[in-house]
């Protein structure tokens, strides 16, 4: 406890940055989140910038992608349309643009 209260002193003499590092100090089980990728950090700056409805909507999707749980399942109904659209990926066959284009304006937005 007394080097810790050396420590306190020292930290005093150290103008507006005291207060913050004891805390630190303080801390019981102080731990580090593991680092991230340069990458990731400047993708966060540039969400830093979006309005708060644009992060959020950010925030969900990378949490979704991040998430390690199981997949959705496939409605039946739907899985035929899924397996020919995994068939077609697998052997390089895509939706034009104009067909990507033609199917978002089918939703209302």
């Amino acid at each position: 406890m007394e080097s810790i209260q050396n420590i306190q002193k020292i930290l005093t003499n150290w103008r507006g940055q005291s207060e913050h590092v004891w805390h630190l100090l303080e801390t019981p089980n102080l731990s580090y989140p593991p680092p991230v990728t340069k990458l990731l950090e400047k993708a966060v700056e540039t969400v830093r910038r979006l309005s708060s409805e644009s992060q959020d909507e950010i925030a969900r999707a990378m949490l979704e992608l991040a998430n390690d749980s199981e997949p959705d399942a496939i409605d039946p109904a739907h899985l035929s349309a899924v397996l020919e659209g995994l068939a077609q990926a697998k052997v390089g066959q895509y939706s034009s643009a104009a067909d990507v284009e033609a199917a978002f304006r089918r939703f209302d937005w």
